[in-house]
């Protein structure tokens, strides 16, 4: 594609406060049209109008769009996405491998004075930054290397998330038509995340940041400076505390009552010290804030103290383990050791089919999940929490094969 160096001035921004990447977007569906090649000119003449009436350059948008065609992959991941079946023990030890802490601590040497400027204009920890990045795109190894705008339209043009992805293109045009990069730079994953840090275009509009001062949000580049600082923006924009953690191993004691561990529960952490909750230490709990307290795999693994941080986390990908994996990963870069309590051997997360069922034999024996869609979430909890302990188990929420097996 031809190289585009107009600065022209933007009369329309759209910026939309979404998380940075494209699964964790909520998307209106509309009805999938079958892919082909009128069909996708057709789409594009109709957006072409919508997007030059939303303030697009005209010669913007036929520079992005010159060779842009359907593609397949796309469509096929979109369509056929994996379910995925990991304990969470299992999909933290994948992303906070012993070689990825390794090239972590690398990149800590190599970029040390970077990050120290990061955390002093941001006030943002560094080793969060280095975190994401390496969990993203193994810092930088892999960013994805298919066209942002081919990937969007094809998205669109596909029907399933036409609204979300035509925001995104628009977005995505936005960039190119200020000059931040170019038509054949704005590579990504095949859902249109961008960069080192996998930002979508909607979210770089909103946070990404010219630290290197060159003029350019450049998130792409061999440089990774731009697209760390542009991280640390979005995690102070959601609240990030500097100098404190995500969460902390705890020991509980012999009498917990499980009923009380809720990861969204903000007791001050005087109340879990008061009834003999410890560190690994076997001091008391550090207070850094109210404090849930999360057991991730039940009564039968690790137990966590979880602080406000974990939350601003997962602003960024709202999945627990997400978070716990990119907090765990930082602590290790910095040096601290791996979790100490093991995780259950032999065992396998449910799957949604499986959970599904959960739900229903757990509603018909009259303790009702509010719902039942394959998603365990807090009523669910409560439900499983209610037949343990009618059962005389350890009520402990945890949706386990066992648990299953016991109901049917």
């Amino acid at each position: 594609m031809k190289r585009i160096t107009l600065a022209l001035s933007l009369c329309w921004i759209v910026v939309i406060q979404t998380p940075a990447f494209a699964h964790e977007t909520s998307m209106t569906e509309s009805p999938q049209t079958a892919p082909t090649s009128s069909g996708f000119e057709s789409w594009k003449s109709q957006f072409r109008t919508r997007a030059l009436t939303g303030g697009i350059d005209p010669r913007i948008f036929d520079a992005a769009f010159r060779d842009v065609t359907i593609n397949e992959r796309t469509i096929e991941l979109d369509s056929s996405q994996a379910e995925f079946t990991k304990t969470v023990g299992q999909y933290v030890g994948r992303l906070v491998s012993d070689e990825r802490v390794a090239l972590g601590k690398q990149k800590l040497r190599s970029l040390r004075p970077t990050l120290a400027e990061i955390e002093r204009r941001y006030g943002v920890d560094g080793r969060v930054v280095l975190a994401i990045w390496g969990v993203e795109t193994n810092f930088g190894g892999f960013m994805g290397g298919t066209s942002v705008i081919q990937a969007l339209a094809t998205l669109a043009y596909d029907g399933r998330r036409r609204n979300w992805a035509e925001r995104e293109l628009i977005a995505a045009l936005t960039i190119l038509q200020s000059g931040d990069t170019h038509p054949e730079d704005m590579e990504g994953s095949w859902a249109g995340a961008m960069g080192h840090t996998q930002f979508m275009p909607t979210s770089y509009l909103a946070y990404a940041v010219d630290f290197t001062g060159d003029g350019r949000r450049d998130i792409w580049s061999s440089d990774p400076s731009d697209g760390l600082a542009s991280t640390a923006n979005y995690l102070r924009n959601y609240g990030w505390r500097k100098g404190q953690p995500w969460g902390v191993e705890v020991q509980l004691p012999a009498n917990f009552d499980y009923a009380t561990a809720d990861i969204r529960a903000n007791r001050p952490v005087s109340y879990w010290n008061s009834r003999g909750l410890r560190g690994l230490d076997g001091k008391p709990i550090p207070n850094y804030g109210s404090a849930g307290i999360w057991t991730p795999a039940g009564a039968g693994g690790p137990a966590f103290a979880i602080f406000p941080n974990f939350f601003v986390i997962k602003r960024y990908n709202n999945a627990n383990t997400y978070a716990m994996a990119v907090g765990h990963l930082g602590d290790r870069i910095m040096g601290a050791r791996d979790f100490q309590a093991s995780w259950p051997t032999g065992a396998r997360a449910l799957t949604r089919a499986e959970n599904t069922q959960l739900q229903t034999l757990l509603t018909r024996r009259g303790f009702d999940t509010k719902g039942i869609d394959g998603k365990v979430g807090p009523n669910t909890i409560a439900a499983i929490r209610a037949f343990q302990r009618a059962q005389g188990l350890t009520p402990d929420g945890f949706p386990s094969l066992t648990l299953l097996q016991r109901l049917r």
